[in-house]
């Protein structure tokens, strides 16, 4: 695991939002530690997935604050908080189907500072097998390599935050601790990773710090270890 600085890189304070009428987050408090991996569970309907929508400016809050790194999210469009250092892999990968695993790599340089060439450097180095498919329609890929893929955006753009959501979903165990070794080594370099998860072993297991989301708030934050038993009730709740 890595050590984590005292000061948090995220702070999210009294987020509100809303789908039409209906309130799906309820005044959501949460502090993230600078390189840490940051656990978020909760059973389905808790609001992981819109709380996750509004840090990376897919949705507007109608309260809060998200602040990453002295930068406030706010109302700032998802494509400019790519350059604030935000990237998020949503639920359902987030690739381009209809494009080879090359084309989709080419898109990571577009606003970015990295060539074509250290794009697939840092790729294929990191997952070799996207090298092998890299002829191949994205959407003709495996889940796992299309999550490897999703990946691979966060290898090349080097962001201070990256946003999971539900990046073990339809996938093998095997194939999933292979994708979250890879998580664990952006942290290991600084990255600071927020993670919605399903399983909740895998998740506690790879995190520094987790947090239970149940009805559009957060009812319980700490370590792993802690958030273990309270996770369980939770879900069973």
């Amino acid at each position: 695991m890595t050590g984590t600085t005292s000061a948090p890189s995220v702070t999210i304070s009294g987020i509100r939002a809303s789908y039409g009428r209906i309130e799906v987050l309820h005044g959501v408090d949460l502090a993230i530690p600078s390189g840490s991996v940051f656990a978020l569970l909760g059973p389905n309907g808790a609001g992981k997935s819109t709380l996750l929508k509004v840090m990376s400016g897919r949705l507007v809050p109608t309260a809060g604050v998200v602040d990453v790194d002295g930068f406030v999210v706010g109302k700032t469009p998802a494509e400019k908080l790519v350059k604030r250092g935000i990237c998020a892999i949503p639920e359902g990968r987030g690739i381009f189907p209809n494009l080879t695993v090359r084309e989709n790599l080419r898109l990571w340089t577009y606003g970015g500072k990295a060539s074509m060439a250290e794009v697939e450097e840092k790729a294929y180095t990191t997952f070799p097998r996207l090298k092998e498919r890299r002829k191949q329609l994205a959407g003709l890929m495996s889940g796992g390599e299309q999550q490897m893929l999703a990946i691979s955006r966060a290898l090349v753009t080097d962001p201070k935050l990256l946003l999971l959501d539900e990046l073990s979903m339809g996938l093998a165990p095997l194939v999933v601790a292979e994708l979250y070794e890879s998580v664990k080594e952006l942290a290991r370099n600084g990255m600071t990773v927020l993670m919605v998860e399903q399983f909740v072993t895998t998740a506690l297991a790879l995190a520094d710090h987790a947090a239970i989301m149940v009805h559009g708030r957060v009812a319980n934050q700490g370590t792993p270890q802690e958030m273990a038993d309270a996770a369980l009730t939770a879900y069973l709740a």
